[in-house]
């Protein structure tokens, strides 16, 4: 493609909506240099598609993982230029059933300055829609690290359920006597069942106040994360191919490969396992 001796190449490219660089990626009379951003544009996009809700801080962190020497300010002129700046996440619904007579604790998460893995635990339900009907997912992370630790997913959002999650994380972590276990004040939580397992393990339970979801803003953010990086990404048949594919994303994708800010652009299991490697913990994962 030859450009009209009227028009220049900045000129024929802000009318057709595009992007300089793309004007040389596809025009094969074009100059002989390749574009100098090519490969990292490359490397940016396979970012972006594998993790849709990255913006210019996640994106430049996993890109210097990979041995770009980058800065925010060129990663977000590529994302700018090639449409791929994040959309605005749509607002997310939480409910809960507190009407119950059940016993009730006190908000001890709000006043901990946690220095370690397994001090406090988070947990809280999400419905996940099917094809023909919905199902439950309870999930239980540890707030040091923000790894899931214990989750469990069926079609009733009874008492199991989170008992489930809850023994997963048990078995997998064997929290010290003393740690606290952080949730909503849901029936299911508040069971006897369920805290006479936390009690048994040397737990202090802590409880959200009434319509005050921002206490658990670990979880709450989690699931926003599940929803947006998996689940309305899917379209599950059934509940047994939902369990595999939420296992995989927990299991795979979430613990082993999500960059958090919070915890040095790593994922959940990498930054225990520097925590383990430095000395500062005594994990049983």
């Amino acid at each position: 493609m030859k450009a009209d001796r009227g028009l220049t190449i900045e000129r024929m490219v802000e009318l057709g909506g595009a992007s300089r660089a793309s004007f040389y990626r596809f025009d094969e009379d074009g100059p002989a240099r390749p574009d100098r951003d090519l490969d990292l544009r490359d490397a940016l996009q396979r970012i972006a598609l594998e993790w849709p809700s990255y913006g210019r801080p996640r994106i430049t962190a996993a890109l210097r993982r990979q041995g770009w020497r980058v800065n925010p300010k060129r990663v977000y002129r590529l994302l700018r230029e090639d449409n791929l700046l994040c959309l605005r996440k749509r607002k997310f619904r939480v409910t809960t059933d507190s009407g119950h007579g059940r016993p009730v604790y006190p908000n001890l998460a709000g006043e901990m300055a946690l220095t370690g893995i397994n001090q406090l635990w988070v947990a809280d339900i999400t419905y996940i829609r099917l094809e023909t009907e919905f199902v439950y997912l309870a999930v239980v992370l540890d707030a040091f690290s923000r790894r899931v630790v214990g989750w469990a997913l069926d079609r009733a959002m009874e008492d199991e359920l989170t008992l489930a999650a809850l023994r997963m994380a048990l078995e997998l972590r064997r929290p010290p006597a003393g740690w606290v276990h952080h949730s909503d004040r849901g029936s299911q939580y508040a069971s006897g069942d369920y805290t006479d397992l936390l009690k048994a393990h040397g737990c202090q339970i802590s409880m959200s106040h009434t319509a005050s979801p921002w206490e658990n803003a670990g979880c709450e953010s989690w699931m926003k994360t599940l929803k947006y990086e998996e689940v309305y990404r899917q379209e599950y048949r059934d509940l047994a191919e939902a369990r595999a594919s939420i296992a995989r994303f927990i299991d795979q994708v979430y613990n082993q490969k999500r960059l958090h800010s919070a915890l040095g652009y790593r994922p959940p299991v990498e930054f225990e396992q520097a925590l383990r490697g430095s000395g500062g913990v005594e994990a049983r994962a």
